[in-house]
């Protein structure tokens, strides 16, 4: 069995029981997962202590926007929870940002525990050009993605989360420590459901992501750990 904690499944599930039989089923195949709104908000700290008890790491995907001081209070509760990464999203500001990583980073000395990663999120992978025009965004969407991705880095961020086509830029504008976490990852022959600017793993590894957050493809597949087994090949044959 390959291995590779660069790649983390999306437990989008509504609750308990069938968190519990995705990671069972995929055993060992799968050190990393992503747990995010549905999820956490059905079930709340008991996934983060099951996930733990397994030996897993965990990118809690809440995407958090609000004011400073609310986002910063409500990471130092999130922080307490021993999760590896958490995320806010990037049009909060320049302030919301640099705010919340002092707080992670604070309440983490406090606790005496490893600060998670704190990410930002860019410009949502579901949404498409026509999409875009539609915000009135003077910018391009790959424009506005490298905009925010260095806002987050000059904020403070470990990194972002941003489609694997705009993370060759990313990777160039940011340097090489930070950061790039893809969503929207289908390998060839997947559907596209709800995303729109994706790559295939074999790409995105190329174009500088240095993790990829996959669901469906894995989650719905008749056999979990072989679906697994088929994107970490592909991510490993990615050239450096």
């Amino acid at each position: 069995m390959i291995l590779d904690k660069r790649l983390i499944v999306a437990l989008d599930v509504p609750n308990m029981a069938k968190l519990s039989n995705l990671v069972i089923g995929l055993g060992e195949s799968v050190t990393y997962y992503k747990v995010g709104m549905e999820l956490f908000y059905s079930c709340g700290a008991e996934v983060v202590r099951y996930l733990k008890g397994n030996g897993k790491s965990i990118f809690l995907d809440l995407k958090l926007h609000d004011i400073p001081n609310t986002v910063g209070s409500s990471l130092a509760a999130l922080t307490e929870l021993g999760v590896d990464m958490l995320n806010v999203h990037a049009t909060g500001g320049f302030q919301m940002m640099q705010f919340a990583a002092q707080t992670v980073k604070a309440r983490a000395a406090e606790l005496g525990i490893k600060a998670p990663k704190l990410i930002a999120v860019t410009v949502l992978t579901s949404i498409s050009a026509e999409e875009w025009q539609e915000l009135n965004y003077a910018e391009s969407i790959s424009a506005q993605v490298i905009h925010l991705a260095k806002l987050a880095k000059k904020a403070g961020l470990d990194g972002v989360v941003a489609s694997p086509q705009e993370a060759a830029a990313i990777r160039a504008a940011c340097g090489e420590e930070f950061l790039i976490v893809t969503p929207g990852i289908r390998p060839a022959g997947s559907e596209l459901n709800d995303q729109s600017r994706i790559a295939t793993p074999k790409a995105a590894i190329e174009n500088g992501a240095t993790h990829l957050v996959i669901g469906r493809p894995i989650t719905k597949a008749t056999d979990l750990k072989q679906a697994v087994q088929d994107i970490v090949k592909e991510m490993q044959e990615a050239k450096k």
